[in-house]
């Protein structure tokens, strides 16, 4: 399993620019390993579901991979 700051570094290579409110998050998950990490007072978790829930607008197979592979490790 790939680390959270491994898949924003693929992100934001393929999605620019970034949809600001989405942004916030994958900034935060850029600086977590796993998704059990927190990140001030949420957890990494919340910190995908959340950037989850803003990126509707990333379109692509990356895009539909990555979301996949993000939805995976939030179950």
């Amino acid at each position: 399993m790939r680390s959270l700051s491994e898949i924003a570094r693929e992100i934001r290579k393929d999605w620019a620019p970034v949809n600001f409110a989405a942004k916030p998050y994958l900034e935060a998950m850029g600086s977590l390993d796993r998704i059990t990490d927190a990140y001030h007072y949420d957890s990494g978790r919340s910190v995908v579901l959340y950037f989850l829930s803003n990126a509707s607008s990333w379109r692509g197979e990356a895009a539909r991979r990555i979301k996949a592979e993000l939805k995976g490790m939030a179950k």
